[in-house]
């Protein structure tokens, strides 16, 4: 899940901190870092950007690219799943530095074991969310989620089948976090 990093329209709360130039140049190097980490023969990485018309933005990594549609972000993280084909999928947050392929790997060996899996940010939120597409997706996933609020996770938890709980790993939402993260 990616925003096109275009400043005044990505990582606001970080914005609010440092700037809206510094944190979409911020947005743009992670999503530059992210695919190159994602970039494995295992797997295929897809980027679900907003908005839609990003399709064909020059600013975000040459991948493959779908729409995430409208709707809160449950909403386009279900027709995520929807949309891709059937087998084991992980939606991964785009401001997780900590990421490796050895996360990712071992996230894709839960899954094969376990319904869903979820990855935990220390704020409340998660990094990634996982489910096995072969199988019915819930009609209520993520239903009522307060999304950016450290009921994020919980309430998640709430509609997600039984998951296997990934590594914490720290998300960038504000100055602090990047702080946290850099030092």
């Amino acid at each position: 899940m990616a925003k096109e990093p275009r400043a005044g329209r990505v990582k606001t709360r970080l914005a609010r901190d440092i700037g809206t130039v510094p944190a979409a140049w911020w947005q743009r190097h992670m999503l530059t870092t992210l695919a190159r980490c994602l970039a494995d023969p295992r797997w295929q990485t897809v980027l679900c950007v907003a908005p839609d018309t990003a399709r064909g933005s020059p600013m975000l990594p040459a991948l493959p690219r779908i729409p995430q549609g409208g709707g809160d972000l449950g909403a386009r993280m279900t027709r995520a799943f929807h949309t891709a084909p059937p087998g084991r999928v992980l939606i991964v947050g785009a401001d997780i530095p900590a990421i490796t392929p050895q996360i990712i790997a071992g996230a894709f060996r839960a899954l094969a074991r376990q319904k869903s899996v979820i990855g935990p940010t220390p704020d409340g939120g998660f990094w990634a969310v996982g489910l096995d597409t072969r199988r019915p997706v819930p009609r209520n996933l993520f239903a009522n989620a307060r999304w950016s609020t450290e009921h994020a996770l919980a309430d998640t938890l709430a509609t997600l089948p039984p998951p296997a709980v990934l590594p914490e790993l720290p998300d960038i939402d504000t100055a602090a976090d990047l702080a946290r993260y850099s030092s």
